[in-house]
């Protein structure tokens, strides 16, 4: 006889009789800790059905949500890192970037494609956490600026959706470079009278909020982003203060007029679509 068997609240399966589920079928909000079915999931557009929680995605999901039908056409696809300073911290920089893009299937941090958002014509560069915390390195910035390129000849609007933990600590000042970089080509692209609409997730942070996710023509936000410059911690221990309650949430940084508007993430695509249309007309 087993030392333990399973009789209480009815559940009398044999161990050996137990089925596995599939791996990539269940998933698990962070917030409120229950079970979402993957599918379900994907139906809501990856927004917790219990607490509105919205999980962090990357460039496939959004183009997903984002593009008509999904039918979209990427842009520069091919363009991956240099090792410009021959970096090596616990293991080189080359050797990091191949185990990243073996990981995730991506070649950087960011991909850019152009399609259609409720028929109105709109490039989109999307950022992944999950290549190296979304960091921006020269590829990051090569991408914004070709993509910005792109929309001034074709006369397309342009969204940018930031998520990224800052600056690539291994390209150093050529990861700093891009910040100038990016907001030169913002300004021509100003110039030109083209749309910019910034888009920050949870999370955006460090150089990338100091450039290019606060200069949009609209800046929004999905609920409950974390969005900010510096950590909490070092701000904190900056000042000598405790910081507010909700700090440097989307809706904190609303409320300080960083921010124009909040958007869930099930009605962005309709109220991008409807700006777009506006801003064409």
């Amino acid at each position: 006889m087993a030392w333990f068997k399973r009789e209480n609240k009815g559940i009398i399966t044999k161990t050996e009789e137990k089925k596995e589920a599939p791996d990539g079928v269940w998933n698990k909000c962070p917030n409120c800790k229950k079970p979402l079915h993957q599918t379900e999931l994907q139906e809501n557009k990856y927004v917790c059905h219990y607490c509105d929680y919205h999980l962090r995605v990357g460039s496939k999901e959004y183009f997903e949500v984002l593009f008509d039908n999904n039918d979209f056409k990427e842009l520069f696809a091919n363009l991956t890192s240099g090792d410009p300073l021959n970096f090596n911290d616990n293991k080189p920089y080359t050797e990091r970037i191949l185990e990243s893009q073996a990981k995730t299937g991506l070649k950087d941090a960011i991909r850019a494609g152009v399609g259609k958002i409720e028929g109105q014509d709109l490039v989109i560069a999307c950022m992944d956490f999950a290549f190296i915390g979304g960091s921006m390195g020269s590829v990051v910035g090569e991408k914004i600026a070709r993509s910005i390129d792109y929309s001034i000849k074709h006369k397309i609007p342009f969204l940018m959706i930031s998520k990224s933990g800052g600056a690539r600590m291994m390209e150093a000042a050529f990861s700093l470079m891009q910040m100038a970089k990016t907001s030169a080509k913002l300004a021509l692209l100003s110039q030109a009278k083209i749309p910019y609409i910034s888009l920050l997730t949870d999370p955006t942070t460090g150089g990338v909020t100091a450039s290019y996710a606060m200069l949009g023509d609209i800046n929004i936000a999905e609920p409950g982003a974390l969005i900010g410059f510096a950590g909490p911690r070092v701000i904190k221990e900056t000042i000598k203060k405790d910081l507010p309650k909700g700090f440097q949430t989307s809706e904190f940084v609303l409320e300080h007029g960083f921010l124009d508007f909040i958007v869930d993430r099930r009605a962005m695509k309709a109220k991008l679509g409807a700006f777009i249309k506006m801003m064409n007309n």
